[in-house]
């Protein structure tokens, strides 16, 4: 299954630079090399140290596997942010005033988690601890994204076979399967060959087949969102651009803006008023 795990990752990679998405997420591009380039590797060195004569490799293992365990989780947050970016792209306030709230949450998420790392004992065997708690900061954040994706995907009026999508709804699916991993695992390290370890390698496998599908379909054409002047994501994406700017900013209305509208109403009941009041008096 691992075999089979690296093959889906190259076709993967090799459909995601076909189709020119490493140049829209850069990012995910970065992950996609470190995961081709270091699994191959590192399946060699497990299998050598795997061997009866080959407990003096382990080092050789232990080492890069944590190495490239720590990047994957430095490099997941930077992927995690830009699928955030990719989705709110067309709605430049809240782009803005996400990215701020999401590298907050970020830092939050990574200060608690590596708060939960014991010191004490200095020695190579705090290297797991510390990896450990950054792929679970970021895991976290890959949840939320899957939550905001799932509860906003038609008021941002995003399309179900966008890639961007596919991505984010992939990452979050991961994010839960080590989470439950993790939790019916216990403490202890449990066996390759235990069932939940299956289970686990077999959504991996149903994530990648479904991301290969999402690049080998066709790409839609990405239209301008167009949204109604009174509509509550319009206010917020209008209210969160002026925030920061202070009051030299002045926010555009459409010339059927739900604003001149409410000013309209209010100056015909004020001149109803006025004259039911003169012809009272008359």
């Amino acid at each position: 299954m691992s075999v089979v795990e690296f093959a889906l990752w190259a076709a993967l990679g090799f459909l995601f630079w076909k189709k020119g998405l490493h140049k829209r997420f850069p990012a995910l591009n970065i992950y996609l090399l470190l995961r081709v380039g270091s699994m191959p590797v590192l399946l060699g060195l497990l299998y050598l140290q795997a061997q009866p004569w080959g407990h003096q490799y382990f080092p050789f293992y232990f080492y890069p596997y944590w190495a490239v365990y720590i990047a994957s989780a430095i490099t997941l947050f930077f992927v995690t942010l830009e699928i955030f970016r990719s989705v709110l792209s067309a709605f430049s306030g809240l782009k803005r005033l996400g990215t701020v709230v999401f590298r907050w949450v970020a830092l939050v998420s990574a200060v608690a988690s590596l708060g939960t790392v014991s010191f004490a004992h200095v020695n190579a065997m705090l290297i797991p601890d510390i990896a450990f708690a950054l792929m679970r900061s970021v895991s976290i954040l890959e949840l939320c994204l899957l939550a905001f994706l799932c509860l906003c995907l038609n008021a941002l009026q995003l399309s179900a076979r966008d890639v961007v999508f596919g991505f984010g709804i992939g990452f979050g699916l991961m994010s839960a399967n080590d989470f439950i991993v993790a939790a019916l695992a216990g403490p202890a390290n449990p066996s390759l060959n235990a069932p939940v370890q299956f289970a686990y390698e077999g959504v991996i496998l149903v994530t990648l087949c479904t991301w290969i599908a999402y690049c080998a379909m066709p790409e839609r054409v990405r239209k301008p969102v167009v949204m109604p002047a009174n509509s509550t994501i319009y206010r917020w994406n209008e209210i969160a651009s002026a925030l920061g700017h202070g009051t030299k900013v002045a926010v555009q209305q459409p010339a059927n803006g739900f604003f001149l509208t409410d000013v309209e109403r209010v100056v015909e009941k004020v001149l109803t008023r006025n004259l039911q009041g003169n012809e009272s008096k008359s």
